[in-house]
């Protein structure tokens, strides 16, 4: 139904490890990991926390395996990596072979909504940005069109930018609070900071809870 994908963009990494770690366990025959490699693989990932997750089960092995790996044998006696079972050709990014083109202004919807706490709010907007920008950029285009309604704030992490405040409105962990962004009313799957919009896109921050 979700085509592959296992949780979200970031959590597809551990997810394949764990079924690579433990599918001789669980099933006597091969895992059929064909759709979840195809969503890993058509995604361009930025990130080095989600790299760094996501290369161990390319080449069909876990963390788990680092504790039996000898680092002083010799290079010709290091096991092969199992890459077979990684479509050829599914390492390249989308496009890599292509020229690189001029990126064209698209035209994004944002809008914030509250309805949980305080005063309720909705305020939306129409801003233009480079075909290529990142949600963030978007955001701070939409500040910067009009701060008094669409101020935010960020904190950094290891997987990158996380809004903590938009409209003076603060997540909190023990209100169990956060800002959650959606297109078309489903939850993104990437982060302000990665997450890449497309032209007419209807991107909504709605401020909910967990």
């Amino acid at each position: 139904e979700r085509k592959g994908m296992i949780g979200n963009i970031y959590s597809m990494g551990l997810a394949l490890q764990a079924l690579e770690a433990s599918r001789d366990f669980y099933a006597p025959r091969d895992w059929d990991c064909a759709q979840a490699f195809a969503v890993v693989t058509k995604h361009t990932f930025e990130l080095p926390m989600a790299i760094a997750q996501v290369l161990p089960a390319l080449v069909g092995t876990s963390y788990l395996d680092a504790a039996t790996l000898n680092c002083d044998a010799p290079a010709d006696l290091c096991p092969s990596l199992r890459t077979h079972r990684v479509p050829r050709g599914m390492m390249s990014p989308p496009g890599a072979s292509q020229a690189p083109q001029e990126s064209q202004d698209i035209v994004v919807h944002y809008s914030i909504t509250n309805k949980l706490q305080g005063t309720p709010f909705h305020y939306k907007t129409i801003v233009m940005v480079p075909g290529d920008s990142t949600l963030l950029e978007v955001l701070e285009r939409a500040e910067k069109k009009d701060p008094e309604n669409f101020s935010f704030k960020t904190e950094q992490t290891s997987w990158g930018p996380m809004v903590v405040s938009i409209h003076g409105l603060a997540a909190s962990d023990n209100d169990r609070t956060y800002w959650q962004f959606r297109s078309s009313g489903k939850p993104l799957d990437q982060g302000v900071g990665t997450y890449k919009p497309h032209s007419g896109e209807h991107i909504q921050a709605v401020f909910s809870t967990y």
